[in-house]
């Protein structure tokens, strides 16, 4: 691997003709995953591909980027695309990327995933909704079905989704529920062409190393700071090296400068006699550990920043479209 770590987790396969080894053909097709923030994408999507490659979170606004991930089961290969929650309250110039990832994502795919939460449509709902034209086949993904505990509430709301957009599926479930991921892989089969896989049968995602690196870091942000931290704060890698190693398969070093808008928020990531820093870091190298098997060497800085996410030049230069 080169030192920029720019290469995905696995290589991208060749083209190896519609049918596969086996003489069956082959299917592949682009699946968008979309909805208002926080409605549980970022978990469908790691439930799809099987392995964790969108962050999470129950900060809204968790998924900044369209992130890949590739899943294929016997002659199909599903190439799931999650996006960022629709941004409707703030016009940033951060939010204003997020959308513009929102709206490329929808314009090229095969299938829409349409995430709500069973039993619930709200406006911010309804604004995403009406960027999904006729032209391309739209699954209303009722989520979070666990959590609705009248079920008989449900038969009356399908029928209002019905009136709002004609659904090629309705689709009730939970994406901690297998049985129920079983189901939807069975759904959007029937929605992709026929044509050669585009990734290796045992590829997971087009992201790089590095990206899954900076994700994995913000995550864990997030996490230990709850609802104190703006959702603005961000991480850039600064350095991500593979080092030669007699005792580990392999080992990379990794330095990484977690980007905040305040001082106050600069000495809340920190925590008192840095503790709160020391556990984001921790928690984030043994993730990434097994993630990419290798021994991972972290080193984490907390930078002021102030006005970057109204500020273009600087959300482009940070990694956002």
């Amino acid at each position: 691997m080169n030192n920029d770590a720019t290469n995905s987790v696995a290589a991208t396969a060749g083209d190896t003709g519609a049918a596969g080894q086996n003489g069956l053909q082959q299917h592949c097709g682009l699946i968008a995953i979309v909805g208002k923030p926080n409605v549980g994408k970022s978990t469908l999507m790691n439930a799809l591909v099987g392995q964790k490659i969108s962050i999470t979170s129950r900060k809204a606004q968790t998924t900044r980027h369209r992130i890949t991930g590739i899943r294929t089961r016997e002659q199909t290969q599903f190439v799931f695309v999650d996006t960022p929650g629709f941004q409707t309250k703030h016009s940033t110039a951060l939010n204003k990327s997020l959308n513009k990832t929102v709206l490329g994502a929808i314009g090229d795919v095969d299938l829409i995933l349409f995430v709500v939460e069973a039993g619930s449509f709200t406006l911010a709902d309804a604004k995403v909704l009406s960027l999904l034209g006729p032209d391309i086949p739209v699954l209303l993904i009722a989520n979070k079905l666990d959590a609705v505990h009248r079920r008989a509430e449900i038969a009356p709301w399908l029928r209002d989704m019905q009136q709002r957009h004609p659904f090629a599926e309705f689709v009730p479930m939970s994406a901690k529920n297998k049985g129920d991921i079983e189901r939807l892989f069975g759904i959007c089969a029937k929605y992709l062409p026929a044509q050669p896989w585009w990734y290796a049968e045992d590829e997971l995602t087009d992201r790089s190393e590095k990206f899954l690196a900076s994700e994995t870091v913000r995550e864990k942000l997030f996490r230990f700071t709850g609802d104190e931290l703006p959702y603005t704060s961000t991480v850039v890698i600064d350095k991500f090296d593979e080092e030669p190693s007699k005792t580990h398969g392999r080992m990379l070093r990794i330095s990484a400068t977690i980007v905040v808008e305040r001082d106050g928020h600069k000495a809340m990531v920190i925590g008192e006699g840095g503790e709160r820093l020391k556990r984001i870091g921790t928690e984030a190298r043994q993730e990434l550990e097994k993630l990419m098997g290798a021994k991972v060497f972290l080193e984490l800085w907390v930078k002021v920043r102030s006005g970057w996410a109204d500020d273009e030049a600087r959300v482009r230069s940070f990694g956002y479209e």
